[in-house]
């Protein structure tokens, strides 16, 4: 699959913030003592999952908390290497009036960069794949950043089940552009393109404030061949 014009390869390294503002004492408590015990791929599912999802980047976790909640019986790798966006999410599962939280059977954290957790995927693994709202990277010269990327597609491909979807989302006109220039080059996947969040879409914070800034969402569905 070619490239658009120019497009380097995507280097092998983890760009963007990983540490933000400090940490409060629970946050701390969080990361040291709780995080570990839904760690992937330390820590198994507490369930012999029926499909098995993976979302990329879930910011403040939201997100893959609601497709948790929704999905039960689904196991759910949620990928992120923010330190504050990761509290966000185990706030939301250990919050301060629990004494004794319980990790979700159906929900594990993989806090690294995302590429490598793909790319040891077994072929056909995942069900369903998610990247809601990435960081646009918005400079042409940073375009190999982007998680939507030739590459990264026919990684994304390979580890899908046929018939499988990934689901892709951003209000970033540049993103939103490239997007549709790299998924018109492809052969993988059937495409759809909305501007509507389809029914089944659980929104985002990130979402909620592109909306109230005026900015329009597209989201597009990709359905393995």
């Amino acid at each position: 699959m070619s490239a658009p014009e120019g497009i380097k390869p995507p280097p092998d390294r983890l760009y963007g913030r990983i540490k933000g503002k400090k940490l409060r004492p629970r946050q701390e408590w969080l990361l040291a003592e709780f995080l570990p015990r839904l760690s992937w791929p330390e820590v198994p599912f507490g369930l012999t999952p029926r499909e098995i999802w993976l979302e990329v980047g879930f910011g403040g976790g939201e997100h893959a908390y609601a497709l948790a909640e929704a999905n039960p019986d689904t196991g759910i790798i949620a990928a992120e290497v923010f330190e504050n966006g990761i509290c966000s999410l185990l706030s939301r599962l250990a919050p301060d009036d629990v004494a004794e939280p319980v990790p979700p059977l159906n929900l594990r954290l993989f806090t690294d960069d995302a590429r490598p957790l793909l790319r040891g995927m077994a072929d056909a693994s995942l069900s369903k794949l998610f990247l809601m709202f990435p960081d646009p990277w918005p400079k042409a010269r940073h375009a190999k950043r982007r998680f939507v990327h030739p590459e990264h597609l026919a990684e994304a491909a390979r580890a899908l089940r046929p018939g499988g979807e990934w689901r892709i989302a951003s209000d970033d006109p540049t993103y939103q552009a490239w997007t549709d220039e790299v998924l018109a080059a492809q052969t993988h996947f059937t495409v759809t393109r909305t501007e509507t969040r389809p029914e089944g879409w659980p929104p985002t914070r990130y979402e909620a404030k592109a909306i109230v800034a005026g900015r329009q969402p597209i989201y597009w569905s990709l359905t393995r061949r």
